[in-house]
């Protein structure tokens, strides 16, 4: 991506010149299908005689004024950057551009709705995009007030941060889906001081439910939009009662006022992330709109996503950090105040074993991979940016918060939070801003704790060792603290050891029961639990009982053999998490072999009354099965493990979470042909499975399923897009037509995704990506192992970020891990013969071989039984 970087350097020493104060930015939408007219005026301060440049992405820079002086674009406009010499005090600048509409979810996105051929547009500009809609100080430390100014087809709705007016313009018109339409202009009033990645557009025919919420300042406008087509879908009454309980929440725990006008959020097509903060108008992925019935876990993690983006009103958008090494402190917090305000707030009760299951998973797989970095992360320039948007930065960020909160005290947390955001608001900050106002509520002195917890990378393991007497007694307990070899630092925890017993009820039916727990605090290699000794051995013991320390868990000999046998028999659903969880870890790491886990989640996953723990097991299923059961077994333990599957759907309780979630799961690995011959059942109507409706979304798991099994072509895959000619039946059509198993059809998909000279949108990207590796006859990938690796570096540099990254980590040979013997030799020739190439591409291949070499000592680890 030559031209469009920024580096730290770079920012700083503009920063040190420069004092933005106001943008007055004006669209027109009406110009073209391809570009839409931006004109940008900045008014800023500046050392007199000094030099800098302002960032701009445009195809055509018209007009560039800056102080009453016309600069030529031919010259000061080069690599994504207009020059700007001889400043003065005080300055003003008028850029006049064609800026480009973007496919790629970055920018100004445009997507036409393949129903009704209407147009739909959002902004998105974190990190850096800001700059493909308007002239601009693309960095978040450059505050200023933004006052928007917008031309679009009068039947539109354009939104922004501050509320607007409309204002007909007469004469004018434009034609949409062939129909000539009246044009409109909307002029928004003056925003607080804002970081420019926050500030938004969004127009189009989106269709609106008008709500509102109650602040501490009153009653605010809170509308809730989505396509017109998704709108007898939207239950905004849901939406709405979530975010409200989020202001009451944490206006009270914050001790601060919302500090917007309004709270609009929008649901939006082809949304890379799960949403973004923009100040006062939110957009969210438009699949948290559910068109067909979907499982419990998406709908409770649209609730903590709602609540995520409200959190960051403050702690982002309100308050921002200086630079990108602080990106924590926006996500991580967010993560963390979102669960508590789930958990408090809503019917989601138990979303503290949906963050162990699910967020805590995440942050262990990428905080043990080469690139893993400190929370605090060194960010040098933009390019390392894009990819720190990890599960360090979001989940263990999250899980040290609530680690820290649990140590100072949660009410002493906040009031920490309370005096930064009083402190700080409308500026920005470093984490050294935010631990002075903690040790000032909590007393404590949070150096160290820093020291280890925020800039120090790795995560180390937690294991017991349990010795006990003739009795059963336990006469020593010991937990050993193992630390990675490149992260050797030991840390403190406050942890809580539970054991469970085995218990036998009048039904007959085994459950483990806690029968000891005790909260301690560990610190060193090994640390002496005397409190334990002389209790009797329960069946189970459970280190890091309670979820209160970030840290893998051992399960000893004895406790992992009582898990396999009577894990569902959990009554704590957060204990029966961290099992699983533990037994996971030990798989990943080589310590219990691939089937061994096969047969754990197979044994107990029609049992778990957790939502996201059924997701999160069939997820760790499927990558069992794919990258770590030993390749001459892996045929037979996936036809098995679907057999059993199929099994569970019919034995689940009719209409359950759990029978629709592992119906899913039988379709997307159903290999043998009576399988197939079940899902072709279900599809057509002649097999049910009792109360399970087959609706648009599972029509299509079901058929992409067949289609991978060789059952249905293209003509068949055209006939269901037929019957959801949707915005959704595209993108699933396009997984199915790269999920077609002839060398012809992987070919056809290689070609779209790699050498295409027209990019897909980047949903269609996503979907056939995932479509193409979608196989049961990995063999069929073989030929592209090294046209990957050749192709990677003109990826990296022909498409944008969000495209090229989706891509680079989405294509990589690592199924292939085990039946192409010099895979990793492959990657290690990259990385040797590129090693001028930018760490942030480097970064990506290093965790896809990490990834192999995971894969390929579990396969030689099952393969020993």
């Amino acid at each position: 991506m030559p031209g469009t970087n920024l580096t730290r350097d770079e920012a700083q020493a503009r920063a040190s010149v420069v004092s933005t104060e106001t943008y007055s930015v004006e669209l027109d939408l009406t110009t073209s299908e391809e570009t839409f007219r931006s004109t940008s005026t900045v008014r800023f301060t500046a050392t007199a005689g000094e030099s800098t440049f302002i960032d701009l992405i445009a195809p055509t820079v018209h007009s560039i004024v800056l102080n009453g002086t016309q600069l030529d674009p031919a010259t000061h406009f080069v690599d994504s950057r207009i020059e700007l010499p001889d400043l003065q005090d005080s300055n003003e600048l008028t850029v006049v551009a064609d800026c480009a509409y973007m496919n790629t979810g970055e920018g100004l996105h445009r997507f036409v709705d393949p129903e009704d051929g209407e147009v739909y547009l959002y902004s998105q500009f974190e990190v850096a995009d800001t700059r493909r809609v308007y002239a601009v100080f693309e960095q978040p430390d450059l505050k200023a007030a933004f006052t928007f100014t917008v031309t679009a087809p009068e039947h539109w709705h354009v939104l922004s941060n501050n509320p607007g007016t409309k204002h007909e313009v007469e004469g004018a018109s434009v034609a949409i889906a062939d129909v000539t339409r009246g044009v409109a202009r909307w002029e928004f009033t003056e925003t607080t001081r804002l970081p420019c990645y926050v500030t938004a557009i969004v127009a189009g025919p989106y269709h609106r439910v008008e709500g509102t919420v109650e602040s501490r300042k009153g009653t605010l406008g809170a509308d809730v939009y989505c396509r017109k087509a998704l709108a007898p879908y939207l239950d905004a009454d849901v939406i709405l009662a979530d975010t409200q309980a989020g202001f009451t929440f944490y206006e009270h725990k914050f001790e601060m006022d919302y500090p917007f006008e309004k709270y609009d959020q929008i649901f939006v097509p082809e949304f890379n992330a799960g949403a973004m903060e923009n100040a006062g108008c939110v957009t969210f992925l438009e699949d948290y709109v559910f068109r067909s019935k979907s499982a419990q876990a998406r709908v409770e993690r649209r609730t903590v996503t709602v609540l995520h983006e409200l959190a960051h009103m403050w702690f982002g958008d309100l308050v921002t950090m200086k630079w990108w090494n602080d990106l924590w402190l926006n996500e991580s917090f967010a993560e963390y105040a979102s669960t508590v305000a789930t958990v408090e707030t809503t019917k989601w009760k138990n979303n503290w074993v949906t963050f162990n299951s699910l967020e805590k998973t995440w942050a262990a797989r990428q905080d043990q991979l080469p690139s893993t970095h400190p929370i605090m992360a060194d960010i040098k320039d933009l390019e390392d940016v894009e990819v720190n948007f990890d599960g360090i930065t979001y989940a263990k960020g999250a899980s040290v918060l609530k680690q820290l909160a649990a140590w100072v005290g949660e009410d002493q947390f906040f009031a920490g939070v309370a005096e930064y955001f009083r402190k700080h608001h409308h500026g920005n900050t470093t984490l050294r801003d935010l631990l002075v106002e903690l040790e000032a509520t909590s007393g404590r002195d949070l150096t160290s704790w820093s020291e280890v917890w925020l800039e120090k990378a790795g995560i180390t393991t937690l294991r017991p060792e349990i010795e006990t007497d003739a009795h059963g007694d336990i006469v020593a307990f010991t937990v050993v603290q193992e630390v990675p070899e490149e992260w050797p630092t030991q840390r403190p925890h406050r942890l809580g050891i539970g054991g469970y017993d085995v218990v036998v009820d009048t039904t007959g039916a085994a459950r483990l029961e806690r029968s000891m727990y005790v909260e301690t605090d560990i610190s060193g290699e090994r640390t002496e639990i005397t409190e334990l000794l002389g209790n009797h051995r329960p069946a189970l013991i459970l280190v890091n009982d309670s979820d209160l320390a970030y840290a893998k868990v051992r399960l000893d000999e004895q406790s992992l053999a009582t898990a396999v046998e009577h894990v569902g028999g959990f009554t704590d659903p957060l204990a029966r998490s961290m099992v699983l969880t533990a037994a996971w870890d030990m798989t990943r790491d080589g310590e219990m072999p691939a089937r061994q886990f096969v047969d754990l989640v197979l044994k107990n996953i029609g049992r778990e009354t957790e939502s996201t723990t059924v997701m999160v097991l069939l997820r760790q299923l499927a990558t069992t099965l794919n990258l770590y059961v030993h390749p001459d077994h892996a045929a037979d333990v996936c036809s098995e493990a679907a057999e059993a599957l199929w099994k569970v759907a019919i034995e689940a309780v009719p209409g359950s979470d759990t029978q629709l979630q592992v119906v899913k799961a039988f379709a997307s690995m159903a290999c043998t042909d009576i399988q197939l011959d079940n899902l072709q059942g279900l599809l057509d109507g002649k097999l049910h499975l009792d109360s399970l409706e087959v609706d648009a979304d599972l029509a299509w798991d079901l058929l992409i399923g067949l289609v991978v099994g060789g059952r249905i072509d293209e003509i068949g895959i055209e006939l269901q897009l037929a019957k959801d000619a949707t915005a959704s039946g595209q993108r699933r059509a396009a997984h199915a037509r790269a999920a077609l198993p002839s060398a012809e059809a992987k070919r056809a998909a290689w070609d779209l995704l790699v050498n295409a000279e027209k990019d897909l949108p980047n949903a269609l990207q996503f979907e056939a990506t995932a479509g193409f590796l979608h196989v049961n006859d990995v063999t069929v990938l073989e030929p592209y192992v090294d046209e990957y690796f050749t192709a990677v570096r003109r990826i990296y540099s022909d498409k944008t970020n969000e495209m090229a990254t989706n891509l680079i980590e989405g294509l990589y040979p690592a199924q292939l891990a085990g039946r192409v013997a010099d895979l990793q030799d492959k990657a290690d020739a990259w990385l040797a013969n590129n090693a001028d190439a930018h760490d942030a591409l480097r970064r990506l291949i290093i965790e896809g071989r990490d990834n192999v070499r995971r894969a390929l000592a579990n396969q030689e680890r099952d393969a020993q039984g």
